[in-house]
Order: C-alpha cells, then sequence, then structure tokens
C-alpha cells in the first residue's frame, strides 16, 4: 500500500471529505519530494538552466505559497515575517541547502494539514480576499489552489532537474 499514490489510500483521519484532495495533493508532493532529493546533487540546486527557476526556487516558494494561501483562508492578512519571505523567495541563496528546504516544506505541509482538521466544512464557500488589491476567492478556492499551486510548481521543478 506504500507504493500507491495518497488519493488511493483512502481518507486522512480528521480531515473533512470535501478537503481530502488537498491533503491528498499535499501529502503526494512531500512524498515524492523526498523520492527525488535521495539522488540530487547539491551542487545544481541554484542552477538556472535555459534561463528557467532553479530547483531552490521552486521548493522555497513551494512552501511560501502554501503558507499565504492558507493564512488567506483563514481570513488573515500576512505578517511582517510572510512580506520579507515573499520578498526573498526568488533570491538565489547558495548557504541554504535543499535539506533545509525540504524540512521548511515538510513544517509547512503538517502546518497546513493541521489547518485543514480545523476548517468547517461550512465555511467553504465564505469569501477571502488575497492580497493587498483584496481580490475576492473563497476559502475552498484558496485551499484548491493551494494544491494546484503546489502539485504544478513541482512538476516544474522535476523538469528543471531532468534538464540538469
Amino acid at each position: 500500500m506504500d507504493d500507491l499514490e495518497f488519493w488511493l489510500k483512502g481518507s486522512i483521519p480528521e480531515i473533512p471529505l470535501l478537503l481530502q484532495p488537498v491533503a491528498h495533493a499535499l501529502l503526494q508532493v512531500q512524498k515524492e519530494l523526498k523520492d527525488v532529493f535521495i539522488d540530487f546533487d547539491e551542487k545544481k540546486l541554484w542552477e538556472r538552466p535555459r534561463d528557467v527557476a532553479s530547483v531552490g526556487f521552486h521548493l522555497n516558494h513551494l512552501t511560501g505559497v502554501l503558507d499565504r494561501l492558507f493564512t488567506y483562508a483563514e481570513g488573515k492578512s500576512l505578517s511582517d515575517e510572510q512580506m520579507v519571505f515573499l520578498k526573498k523567495e526568488g533570491i538565489e541563496n547558495i548557504d541554504t541547502g535543499s535539506k533545509e528546504l525540504l524540512k521548511a516544506f515538510d513544517l509547512q505541509v503538517i502546518k497546513s494539514l493541521e489547518q485543514l482538521k480545523n476548517t468547517n466544512p461550512e465555511t467553504l464557500t465564505e469569501t477571502r480576499f488575497v492580497g493587498r488589491k483584496m481580490l475576492p476567492s473563497t476559502v475552498i478556492g484558496l485551499l484548491f489552489h493551494a494544491a494546484e499551486h503546489t502539485t504544478r510548481h513541482f512538476g516544474q521543478m522535476l523538469v528543471t532537474i531532468k534538464i540538469l
């Protein structure tokens, strides 16, 4: 059963049924990231082949976006700390290795799953606002986008790794 994708393993305890796909997507990326980095050449973490985003950027971005989207889903504005992270997210940091970036992503997935457990399904269609422009979305829209965005960037990262 360990080789099955998360969506084929059944419900994750305590996560509302309507939010299972979000949890499944996050857990699947978390698992596959660990597999990808078993043999990854650390020297290539911040390389940008053909001017695409580096693997390090994708790892950092995965963590930051999850944090921001889940914050908006709670109906909160971004903190000063989140704004600093956002500004630094795309900047190469050769002092940061893949182990640190993977650990940060793991912690964000744990935090996100905890938030999913505490999300009342009755709030899923409630309006939430994104960013300084206060663009409208909903709780379910933000949580779904968090899952979709995570899987999309993971796929982009896999292509970058293949090019490297």
